[in-house]
């Protein structure tokens, strides 16, 4: 009997101390066993929890190097589609690393909002009705 209750107080003194201890175990070792995963915990107090958030910035409103084109796609003389649009408009060829934007279109009147969802560059010679635009610099 004296045997079985100091087994029973062992056992619980070891399970005591290894739920006390300072290292929780991870969401590997728990999903290993077969256990759910822990809830995130938050953390509070480290420098950057409080720190302000910034919002995504916005499109930018002038060039200083052409206008402010927004652009379906962009791409060099490279791009088969791209020379052959230049080749039947019959325009001088541009250097192969010149950028040019494909279906492209002023930003401050894309869909009524001075966005652009696809391409925003800013380009040099825009004379092409909108099909291209040449020496394209792209906004980031």
């Amino acid at each position: 009997m004296k045997f079985t209750s100091i087994l029973a107080v062992a056992f619980t003194v070891a399970v005591a101390s290894v739920s006390a201890s300072p290292f929780q175990e991870t969401n590997g070792e728990r999903l290993a066993r077969g256990l759910t995963p822990l809830p995130p915990q938050k953390r509070s107090g480290t420098p950057s929890y409080g720190a302000k958030r910034s919002g995504p910035s916005s499109s930018p409103t002038s060039c200083s190097t052409g206008s402010l084109q927004c652009c379906n796609s962009t791409g060099t003389i490279l791009d088969p589609v791209i020379l052959s649009i230049i080749d039947l408009l019959g325009i001088a060829l541009p250097a192969a690393d010149v950028l040019i934007g494909v279906t492209c279109s002023p930003i401050g009147i894309v869909v009524g909002s001075s966005s652009c969802s696809a391409q925003a560059v800013c380009c040099t010679d825009n004379s092409y009705g909108g099909l291209i635009s040449i020496g394209c610099i792209p906004i980031t």
